[in-house]
């Protein structure tokens, strides 16, 4: 599994115009290995299972998700160094991953997602026959 370059500005085609005016944050990722599958962990605090958006297309896994702006009621706010904004992270997965049993699980803050590998073609042994 390898990563495709992605920074606070997104990644977009060259000369293409952004679609919102919103950071776009690359959240921390770790992959770990266990038994026939691999799990990758994303952090993205504030943003709810619903605004999780997986695609998986030609080997190119693509996580985005979408933070809503939260005010705080009957305050006034006076200086902010947090700045919310939306997440995506890419990755370009090996031939050897079952797309079709691939699961996804956001819990606090941090989707889960557990990649099973393909099952290995089985060895076989092939008659010969005489002519």
């Amino acid at each position: 599994m390898t990563e495709q370059m992605s920074h606070t500005s997104a990644a977009r085609p060259e000369g293409a115009e952004p679609t919102h005016h919103r950071r776009v944050w690359r959240p921390l990722a770790d992959i770990v290995e266990v038994g026939d599958a691999i799990l990758l962990m994303v952090e993205m605090p504030g943003v709810p299972a619903g605004d999780v958006e997986v695609t998986l297309e030609q080997r190119v896994l693509t996580i985005r998700g979408r933070t809503a702006l939260v005010a705080p009621e009957n305050l006034r706010l006076v200086h902010a160094e947090y700045a919310p904004g939306d997440y995506e992270r890419i990755f370009t997965l090996s031939g050897d991953f079952d797309s079709e049993r691939i699961e996804a699980e956001a819990k606090n803050g941090v989707l889960t997602l557990r990649l099973p590998r393909a099952a290995e073609a089985e060895a076989r042994r092939i008659e010969v026959r005489s002519a």
